[in-house]
């Protein structure tokens, strides 16, 4: 007890926390190790928007007791119970949950998640997807998990769906392949590359991405060489004004196309820089008329 009363750093915290709740919980997971049974998870604890995002898309948001700040998507999960940030997570405060799943993200340091694991909690780690398809596949995967797979397979192949209904569109009108930027960082510029998700938003609806490049970084002489079309911004804490100021860089190269047909727009970076399926499409209905102003609405394909 007094050595206990002295380890009062947060490292020794934790470790206080992994020793105490493997000896509680140590006839509990000889118990289901035994049985042979694969529990669906009941009690799920999201250390990512978006992994947050796809339990609520299928239905099992009533299932999450704990999610990080960043998880604001739907607003449900607002009133979930904290755990900290995404980069940042209080292992003793998911243990003290006490879920049977733990959805971790590329960003959950490894050390956490052996710490979890330690205790006998279930840890599953989506990373971030690099693709529509992707992101698709980790949904239905997730479906999987919680025992909702046809349900999980059922919405990607609508959504699926939506997308070729648009490329049928833009192909039955016989329009041309519009040059397009999407700029999703700034001080340096950074744009969407070749081998990003982003890319998809453009090259999926049958435009082309002016950096055909695996890097995002790419200087603005490149950008004026190729003279896109079209400029779409999407930057994180657009709220704050960054984009509009990116926006007005830009209208000062009016030796730009898109420059000087005014065709530099401000998209949601809350749903272009949030790669689940739902968000995906949704902003897809919002870049489609951008990119084809003569698919007039979102929404109508």
């Amino acid at each position: 007890m007094l050595l206990l009363s002295h380890m009062t750093t947060g490292r020794s915290r934790t470790l206080i926390w992994v020793t105490v709740l493997l000896l509680l919980s140590h006839n509990t997971f000889i118990c289901l190790a035994g049985s042979g049974r694969q529990e669906v998870p009941q009690k799920i604890v999201s250390l990512g928007p978006i992994n947050t995002e796809n339990v609520y898309l299928l239905g099992a948001g009533d299932r999450l007791v704990g999610t990080t700040t960043y998880c604001v998507r739907p607003d449900a999960a607002k009133s979930t119970a904290k755990i900290g940030s995404v980069l940042q997570v209080s292992v003793e405060k998911i243990i003290s949950l006490q879920p049977d799943l733990v959805l971790a993200t590329g960003l959950t340091r490894d050390s956490q998640i052996e710490l979890l694991r330690k205790v006998g909690l279930k840890v599953v780690r989506f990373d971030q997807p690099s693709s529509f398809a992707s992101s698709c596949e980790q949904f239905e995967q997730l479906g999987q998990l919680l025992g909702l797979e046809k349900r999980a397979k059922t919405i990607t192949s609508e959504l699926r769906r939506q997308i070729q209904t648009i490329v049928n569109r833009i192909t039955a009108l016989g329009l041309p392949s519009p040059k397009v930027v999407m700029q999703i960082g700034a001080d340096p510029l950074y744009l969407s590359g070749r081998d990003s998700f982003t890319n998809d938003f453009i090259e999926l609806i049958l435009a082309k991405n002016v950096n055909d490049t695996l890097s995002g970084r790419i200087g603005y002489e490149r950008v004026i060489a190729a003279d896109p079309d079209l400029i779409l911004i999407a930057i994180m804490g657009s709220e704050t004004g960054v984009a509009s100021k990116e926006q007005e860089k830009w209208n000062r190269i009016n030796v730009i196309k898109a420059v000087q047909d005014q065709r530099i727009h401000i998209v949601d970076p809350n749903l272009v820089c949030s790669p689940s399926p739902a968000t995906f499409v949704q902003a897809l209905h919002q870049i489609v008329p951008l990119i084809y102003p003569q698919i007039p609405k979102p929404g109508t394909f």
